[in-house]
């Protein structure tokens, strides 16, 4: 127990100073952001729960195919808000846009052997 509280606390705490940082400096919250910290974290809370480093391989090429896919919200987001579309609309829009294009992508890896 007391390692998924670790996990959480360190976690939560990246979230939180990117989003003070980008208060100060929306470039520098980006680029910290934009870091594969999540990945990161993910890669060293697996290898630390199983001990398997062929398990982390796999996720961090699921990672590659999936984070290629990602590039659709970070797109659509910031065009459909400068096209006068208000935030929640344009976060709903880039959201489902962007789900629908993860499960074509999981279903088009899935047939070609890659992923579980």
């Amino acid at each position: 127990m007391l390692d998924y509280a670790f996990k959480v606390a360190i976690s939560a705490l990246l979230i939180v100073a990117v989003t003070e940082i980008s208060k100060r400096s929306t470039l520098l919250g980006a680029a910290l952001a934009s870091l594969p910290i999540t990945s990161l974290l993910a890669f060293v809370w697996l290898y630390w729960d199983t001990g398997d480093a062929q398990r982390v391989a796999e996720l961090a090429t699921n990672i590659l195919w999936l984070a290629l896919v990602s590039m659709i919200f970070f797109v659509s987001l910031p065009v459909l808000i400068k096209a006068g579309w208000q935030f929640w609309p344009s976060l709903s829009v880039s959201l489902a846009l962007t789900a629908t294009v993860y499960l074509a992508m999981a279903f088009l890896l899935k047939r070609l052997g890659i992923g579980d």
